[in-house]
């Protein structure tokens, strides 16, 4: 033996010492680990045999808890959970001008310098942009001016330019008696509560616009009757002015996990032109920054479920449509959160999904055809056509909305169609909606002066409906519903007065603007489709034509009276006012939520930090209590 190993030694004395161990280890058998020993000491060398240790990773500390349901495993929302989820709710001071002396100069000390100041620096009192010789002051105590609280809700994720409704209310204790007929000037609007000074946050949107009151009152007729005139509505009235900032936290910090998760986000949402950023940008092993694109611009909401959705693993989209496919038949209850699986997916899981179009079960039919629809599914069509003319009212009214957000098809279109002459006027009312956001040709739009659109629906069954979000809009079903003759009409105090003779092709009209004005005689057609362009139009130099001037809710209170004392053969209909109704419901829920805890982002200039898109309470002025009942139905005015 010990010869042997002289021998090894000798032949291997030339090569580095690792090497020869190497070679004596390899030339001995692995079972005899106390020979080798026995063989270095022999030869005058010993080595001391440690085992090598395992190499262990640093555990990666959890920053937050989730309890993720079956059906979300493997997604981005098993491993994060998204800062901004939330709606934000932003305030405001703003200014309301062009009343006619219903306003008020009375208004908090600290309100009023802030105005001041606010107003300077919009440039009143320069006497190059105020060449009348208005100050601050001057404009902040003249009857036809109040200050007032802006109120809005911001969509989750909303990019620049997204319009929203507005709520405006007169500050409590103030002298001002009403703001009807008033325009807001442009103010600034903060998310979170109202500050003054430097805690104020930072300004995400802006607020301007005609205010609109209740239409269906009579204008002016401010100490004749107990109808609240200090809240008003500014349809379309807000615009985001910076990027919604949304973010996607981690579970663990992890910078692999993050960059998965990065990939599979832009793999799904690359940039499309005009987008500044990568949809998806790590900031650190804990936080990604989320950009909205632009072709999700309107529908933020969909962009964040779709990314909560995404898969993890984007390469095996057909074997994960086809765990889902199983896990919704297994358990229905789980339909939305499959549809928007299927959805995140994309049009690869169309032939894994269309055999449940026509599937016995409500949940898993629906949760298809959803995402079928979404993913503008030619074969999606029929079926939901064949929904939408049977079944619950619910169903049906879901089908026409999920037909309205289709791609081009002359099918939907045609289908669509015949259900404006359906008898239940909730779908009649979804049909148009959907035949709308469609741009069919069937319906017609008029443009009133840039103040509110005249939308005019083919229907056999007359109906007028008034929209009290969005855009100002009056929808007139059946082209030729008029005007009843013979006609004698007179409201809004002996103001607004209509006559006509059995047999008259025009409508004689008198109005006086105000009690001091001169009176206007007009004749005007009596069908609507005339008569409501003719109550909005302003006769100019440029457009002749004759026209009363009425602003948006004038023309409603015109058209109502007229209903409402039998001259308009037809059902009426008020969309439900939800701006109120929101704000307080996004107050609830922001009071109510759950959520895991994130550390404050970085502060704004003044050091206030901002998380969920809201402000941290510092104690400052709360907003105004609600002054304004929200009807229960949703009907504001009978049929």
């Amino acid at each position: 033996m010990t010869r042997n190993s002289c021998n090894l030694r000798t032949q291997f004395g030339r090569a580095p010492w690792n090497a020869r161990v190497g070679a004596c280890l390899s030339a001995l058998a692995p079972t005899c680990a106390l020979l080798v020993v026995m063989l270095l000491v022999s030869c005058g060398e010993l080595i001391e045999v440690v085992p090598a240790r395992p190499k262990q990773d640093r555990a990666n500390p959890a920053n937050f808890a989730l309890d993720v349901d079956p059906m979300m495993r493997g997604t981005v929302a098993s491993e994060t959970a998204v800062d901004g989820l939330n709606s934000v709710i932003v305030r405001g001071y703003g200014l309301i001008v062009g009343l006619n002396g219903t306003g008020g100069r009375l208004m908090p000390a600290e309100v009023r310098a802030m105005m001041i100041q606010e107003l300077a620096r919009r440039g009143i009192g320069n006497p190059a942009t105020s060449p009348e010789g208005w100050t601050p002051e001057t404009v902040l105590n003249s009857p036809d001016t109040a200050v007032v609280v802006v109120e809005g809700i911001i969509s989750p994720g909303s990019p620049k330019t997204t319009k929203f409704d507005l709520r405006v209310s007169a500050l409590p204790g103030t002298d001002v008696t009403s703001l009807e007929g008033g325009r807001l000037y442009t103010s600034d609007l903060r998310p979170g509560p109202l500050l003054i000074g430097s805690r104020q946050a930072k300004i995400v949107a802006e607020g301007k616009g005609n205010v609109f009151i209740n239409p269906f009152v009579e204008p002016g007729a401010t100490k004749r009757d107990a109808v609240n005139r200090l809240v008003g509505r500014i349809l379309d009235g807000g615009t985001v002015t910076q990027d919604m900032p949304l973010k996607l936290k981690l579970a663990t910090s992890s910078h692999t996990r993050s960059r998965t998760i990065q990939s599979a986000i832009n793999s799904t949402f690359p940039r499309e032109p005009n987008q500044k950023n990568e949809t998806a940008r790590g900031e650190n092993a804990d936080s990604i920054e989320l950009s909205v694109p632009p072709s999700y611009k309107d529908k933020s909401a969909d962009f964040i479920q779709i990314v909560r959705h995404l898969p993890l693993e984007v390469t095996a989209s057909e074997a994960t449509a086809v765990a889902v496919r199983k896990a919704l038949i297994a358990n229905p209850g789980s339909s939305e959160d499959a549809m928007w699986r299927f959805r995140s997916l994309g049009k690869r899981v169309l032939p894994i999904i269309q055999d449940l179009y026509t599937y016995g079960e409500e949940n898993p039919r629906m949760a298809a055809l959803e995402a079928g629809a979404a993913l503008d599914d030619p074969l999606a069509v029929h079926p939901l056509l064949a929904m939408s003319l049977e079944g619950s009212i619910e169903h049906r009214v879901r089908a026409i909305a999920l037909l309205g957000e289709m791609g081009f098809n002359p099918d939907v279109d045609l289908g669509l169609r015949p259900l404006l002459d359906d008898a239940d006027v909730d779908v009649r009312l979804a049909t148009y909606e959907a035949l709308v956001k469609r741009h069919d040709p069937s319906i017609m739009s008029l443009n009133i002066d840039g103040k509110f659109d005249v939308v005019l629906v083919p229907s056999t069954i007359p109906l007028v409906y008034v929209v009290q979000s969005g855009r100002p809009t009056i929808a007139v079903f059946d082209r030729t519903l008029s005007i009843e003759r013979p006609l004698t009409l007179s409201t809004w105090s002996n103001r607004l007065m209509l006559q006509a003779n059995s047999g008259d092709e025009q409508v004689q009209v008198y109005y006086r603007a105000t009690p001091e004005t001169r009176a206007e005689n007009l004749l005007t057609d009596p069908r609507l489709s005339e008569f409501l362009p003719f109550l909005g139009h302003q006769t100019t130099v440029e457009k002749p034509f004759p026209g009363l001037g009425l602003s948006y809710g004038e023309t409603i209170g015109a058209i109502h009276s007229l209903w409402r004392a039998g001259y308009i053969k037809c059902d009426f209909k008020a969309e439900q006012d939800r701006i109120l109704a929101a704000i307080l419901r996004t107050q609830k829920e922001e009071e109510h939520a759950v959520r895991p805890e994130f550390d404050p982002e970085e502060p704004f200039d003044d050091g206030t930090a901002v998380t969920d898109g809201g402000m941290s309470d510092l104690g400052s002025v709360s907003p105004p209590p609600a002054v304004e009942v929200v009807p229960t139905t949703r009907d504001t005015v009978p049929r």
